[in-house]
């Protein structure tokens, strides 16, 4: 049996039939986002090609996931690094109270 959806999408003027496991939502979303970032692109640097529309498109989202994942990692590292240390004032309060 085929769990997946059919959504027909319009991107930059032109249709789709984008075929995956997500919700009709969720794929809507994506191809709006898709959309509006091509239209970005046309707005500051007008380019005749949709192919290339479509790569400086790709690369601009590409720049934001590479930016959320380092900040993630960054905040990621934050937080082990304070876990870490209440893990050593904890290990230092659990010694103390068993030594009396």
């Amino acid at each position: 049996m085929d769990t997946k959806n059919v959504v027909q999408v319009q991107i930059f003027g032109h249709s789709y039939t984008i075929r995956g496991e997500a919700n009709q939502d969720y794929i809507m979303g994506v191809a709006a986002y898709v959309d509006r970032k091509m239209r970005e692109i046309t707005e500051k640097l007008p380019v005749a090609s949709l192919s290339k529309v479509a790569i400086l498109a790709s690369l601009n989202i590409a720049d934001e996931l590479f930016k959320e994942r380092a900040q993630i990692q960054t905040q990621e590292q934050r937080l082990n690094h304070q876990a870490a240390r209440l893990n050593a004032v904890l290990d230092d309060m659990l010694e103390e109270s068993a030594s009396r």
